[in-house]
């Protein structure tokens, strides 16, 4: 009740633009809805494209880390003295 009497309270511009809200809701909301849901479905799509791609970057630098670390130990193992190797 606390929320009926502060709706109230307030001046009477106030009470007209919610009442407005309140009718315009019901048919300005599904206009509003219809258009932006290709809008979200299309940044939504754009944020699925983006993260593949990262992924498939990542996964290809961590082949080329992969593949130095690999020259680096042959390298490493064919300049060591026989006596080194363990």
């Amino acid at each position: 009740m606390n929320f009926l009497k502060d709706a109230f309270k307030g001046s009477l511009t106030n009470i007209l633009v919610v009442a407005g809200v309140a009718i315009a809701a019901p048919v300005v909301l599904p206009v509003v809805m219809s258009m932006a849901r290709p809008l979200v479905k299309g940044v939504i799509k754009g944020g699925l494209a983006l993260a593949d791609k990262v992924q498939e970057m990542v996964a290809e630098t961590g082949e080329q880390i992969s593949d130095l670390m690999a020259e680096v130990r042959a390298e490493r193992a064919a300049t060591m003295k026989p006596t080194e190797k363990v």
